[in-house]
């Protein structure tokens, strides 16, 4: 999941809050994501649901996909809708859930919320409740809740973890899950304190959707199952957002789940956080998968070493299969290798391979043909200054791409 990245809570949720309060106002003064009927209808809301909707909740949708591809909300629900914004999906499920249900809309934004008020006072409606609050705490009671919808609230809450759990918590056992947000296939690395507007300028705030999926098990989700993904930001009518999202891989999905008839052990959520698979992923999302690589072939290689010669001072003598440790030391060298060729032809830049494949035809000359050790230390060298200048690559591009997003507002 991204870090915070420098910012303070009090500066996303302000940064978060000021957005969205020009949206609830100005809806027409244009912003760097889709906004209004012709978005609803562009993320496949139905046009016949759209009609029977007020206009000023119309107006000011901002979501970023249709979670009622879940269609997980029935008559007779208690539906908690977070994020609800200007109201359009808490009206779509007032009418869904019926006489003998009801609707509470939650917003962190407090032009929203009296927005969303002003429509049920002029058009009476009933049966649907508007709270001011965040998605890290919710003011509702444990397992009080039959469904949630959610649409592009996640990727603007600083913590998710909490927020998952929370939604959790306010679930009754057996309850649904409907979300449609934004995720990124490859996690912002660079620093971005310098302006927290960012987090809802871009991509910032987003997780990598298997991240995101990984924190819903880990709070004890079930059957999780992807109901769309958009190009959503191929709507933005910024050229900048639009180059910025492509290179972080931003899109938004949407997706169904439900919540397991009791909540994981700590042990349990320990073991799903600690998941290896999950571990390699991170890594391999902040692009440090081939500096792992490397740091293993370096320990397989100097770390035996180093072992077999301190364990005879403490009475031991290890028999040391060669074949097998240079294999070992092999094999981690050609991972990293691999790394960097993936690296390469994602970003169209061969360099920093090319200068690997030497490093790494030097190691494997020194392991198989004859062993010279300065020149298995420079084949490693050349290997971990390539895995250096790779990593300093994608920094340099990201910085690229949020100095773009800046230089857009």
């Amino acid at each position: 999941m991204v870090a915070i990245l420098g910012y303070s809570r009090r500066q996303i949720l302000g940064a978060v809050q000021q957005m969205y309060a020009e949206v609830a106002r100005r809806p027409e003064a244009g912003f760097h994501f889709p906004v209004g009927r012709n978005a609803c209808e562009a993320l496949g809301y139905p046009p016949a649901w759209l009609d029977r909707l007020p206009g000023a909740a119309l107006d000011a949708f901002a979501g970023v996909g249709c979670p009622w591809r879940g269609e997980v909300i029935r008559p007779g629900d208690r539906v908690l809708d977070i994020g609800a914004g200007a109201g359009v999906d808490s009206l779509i499920a007032r009418e869904r859930v019926g006489p003998e249900g009801r609707v509470f809309a939650l917003d962190l934004t407090a032009a929203m919320t009296h927005k969303l008020q002003r429509t049920i006072r002029e058009r009476g409606l009933s049966r649907l409740s508007v709270i001011r609050g965040s998605a890290e705490q919710l003011p509702l009671a444990d397992a009080s809740i039959d469904g949630i919808t959610s649409n592009g609230a996640l990727n603007l809450v600083p913590d998710k973890r909490r927020a998952v759990r929370e939604m959790f918590r306010v679930l009754r056992p057996g309850g649904w899950l409907q979300l449609a947000d934004v995720v990124i296939r490859r996690p912002v690395s660079v620093d971005c304190h310098e302006d927290p507007r960012l987090w809802v300028e871009c991509v910032v705030g987003a997780s990598v959707d298997e991240e995101l999926v990984a924190l819903f098990r880990e709070a004890g989700f079930e059957a999780i199952e992807p109901l769309g993904e958009h190009d959503y930001f191929a709507l933005s009518p910024s050229p900048q957002t639009r180059e910025v999202a492509q290179g972080f891989g931003a899109r938004s999905m949407e997706w169904r789940m439900r919540r397991a008839e009791t909540p994981p052990s700590p042990w349990q959520r320990a073991r799903r956080r600690l998941d290896p698979r999950r571990l390699w992923r991170r890594l391999r999302g902040h692009g440090l998968a081939g500096l792992a690589a490397f740091g293993l072939a370096l320990l397989s290689c100097y770390g035996t070493l180093a072992l077999v010669a301190l364990l005879p001072l403490l009475g031991l003598r290890p028999s040391l299969n060669e074949g097998l440790w240079a294999g070992t030391i092999a094999a981690f060298t050609l991972s990293t290798l691999g790394v960097l060729a993936v690296s390469g032809g994602r970003h169209r830049q061969a360099s920093p391979a090319l200068l690997g494949l030497l490093g790494a035809l030097l190691v494997g000359y020194a392991l198989f043909v004859s062993y010279l050790a300065w020149l298995e230390l420079s084949g490693f060298l050349l290997l971990g200054g390539a895995v250096l200048w790779d990593l300093r690559r994608r920094r340099h591009r990201e910085a690229q791409l949020l100095a773009l997003s800046r230089a857009g507002e």
